[in-house]
């Protein structure tokens, strides 16, 4: 009897849900939605709340006052913005790097390969994700290394002295490509190269072939085609790419310690000031600048269509 009326009471909910598919979008909905709410914009708040206190220079405890002493801190001291413009540069030249790189071999997908080579292509894009971050990290550590491949290499084919004359140009070299900023570059490029390939592949793959057909009957070389058919068309593509891209250079602090020199990045502050030094405000703080320049980010590439792209 028991048995019976459960099975009524769940039959007449499933009905209620059947006809009320409005509640149960938003009951399946709930759990996540509390989750993000909860975990993820919470942190968020909190993380913006501690920004706005300070540290006592005297007893090193937090004041909770509210104030913007720690964004004076990050605003003036030039230590920071050098930090602020690093971070920010490197982020860029990976973004630009990855897009030179990415379009041919995505643009070879969409266009040319057939669906077996289409798969291999996938697993071949897919397949570095596949390892772990920190093993590809140390790996191209040592491939970077004085005593490296890339060295061996250089020195068997006569060219040691192009390395050291690229080692020895100011601002990118230094005493070998792993502790330089453009090993760290490298490094950069490579891990998140396939996040740049995955959206250009799919947006080329949106380009009608009838377009580039047309071009070509109405007399346009090929590198007329690619200006101004081609590459407006796949420029969403790059956008979305770059959101992946400039965001986690942006943010990433372990390539910077593993792999470069000595000078600091925005996630490596951030480490420092809430671990080692304690300042959790100006940590917060430092925290808000990736924020505030993904959203002016986003905003842009909104606006550029690259939503439509993911």
């Amino acid at each position: 009897m028991t048995t019976l009326a459960a099975d009524t009471a769940s039959r007449r909910v499933s009905t209620w849900l059947w006809r009320h598919g409005t509640w149960l979008t938003l009951i399946l909905l709930l759990p996540p939605l509390l989750w993000l709410g909860v975990v993820y914009l919470g942190s968020l708040l909190a993380l913006l709340a501690h920004s706005f206190f300070r540290l006592d220079e005297f007893s090193g405890q937090i004041v909770y006052e509210w104030g913007i002493s720690s964004y004076v801190e990050l605003l003036t001291q030039r230590a920071n913005l050098d930090i602020i413009q690093r971070t920010v540069l490197m982020a860029a030249a990976v973004t630009v790097a990855s897009a030179v790189i990415a379009f041919p071999i995505a643009y070879m997908a969409a266009r040319f390969a057939g669906p077996r080579l289409k798969a291999l292509f996938y697993l071949g894009v897919m397949l570095p994700l596949w390892s772990s971050y920190l093993v590809r990290v140390y790996a191209w550590k040592l491939i970077l290394a004085k005593e490296g491949v890339i060295s061996w290499a250089a020195a068997g084919t006569g060219t040691s002295w192009l390395l050291d004359a690229i080692l020895a140009i100011p601002g990118i070299g230094g005493p070998s490509l792993s502790v330089s900023y453009l090993g760290m570059f490298l490094v950069f490029t490579y891990i998140w190269l396939p996040y740049m390939i995955l959206p250009l592949q799919a947006a080329l793959e949106r380009v009608p072939g009838s377009l580039i057909e047309a071009s070509a009957d109405l007399g346009a070389r090929p590198e007329r085609t690619f200006r101004s058919v081609i590459l407006p068309l796949a420029f969403p593509g790059i956008v979305a790419g770059s959101i992946f891209t400039f965001s986690l250079t942006l943010g990433d602090y372990i390539i910077p310690y593993i792999v470069g020199t000595s000078s600091l990045f925005i996630g490596q502050a951030v480490y420092i000031h809430q671990g080692t030094a304690g300042n959790i405000p100006l940590a917060a703080a430092f925290s808000v600048v990736p924020i505030v320049i993904m959203a002016v980010y986003l905003t842009i590439a909104k606006r550029l269509g690259a939503f439509d792209a993911l």
